[in-house]
């Protein structure tokens, strides 16, 4: 058997909004939409991982908080993480947790998305 990575699918409670802050803020690129003129799925490639974002229906509960099993966070790789911290600051995002060297040559923070995703962006070198 083999298996290869094909999406990540989140489900969100607005799913228009939730693209439109990864197309806006990570230089995501809507690829697709599924639903007509309410979407009820929309398609971005976010740095090359295909992302599904599917508007949940009613009764859907809410995101886990952390710390909880399951997926933990999506990670970003970045050039410059102060430069990055500092777009994101501009564009009042707020850090979950500031800027951690944790060992030689790898720095990183994590900051929310919408509906309780953490995403951490992270420098190597």
């Amino acid at each position: 058997m083999s298996y290869v990575y094909d999406h990540l699918h989140l489900r969100s409670r607005d799913a228009v909004a939730a693209a439109r802050f990864y197309v806006d803020v990570l230089e995501a690129r809507e690829t697709g939409r599924e639903g007509g003129e309410t979407p009820s799925r929309i398609v971005l490639d976010l740095g090359g991982m295909r992302m599904f974002i599917e508007q949940a229906p009613e009764g859907t509960g809410p995101a886990a908080v952390p710390p909880h099993r399951g997926i933990e966070h999506i990670g970003l790789r970045v050039e410059d993480i102060e430069a990055t911290v500092a777009d994101l600051a501009a564009r009042g995002i707020p850090l979950v947790s500031g800027i951690t060297d944790v060992k030689p040559g790898l720095r990183i923070a994590f900051f929310e998305g919408p509906d309780g995703v953490r995403i951490e962006i992270l420098q190597r070198g």
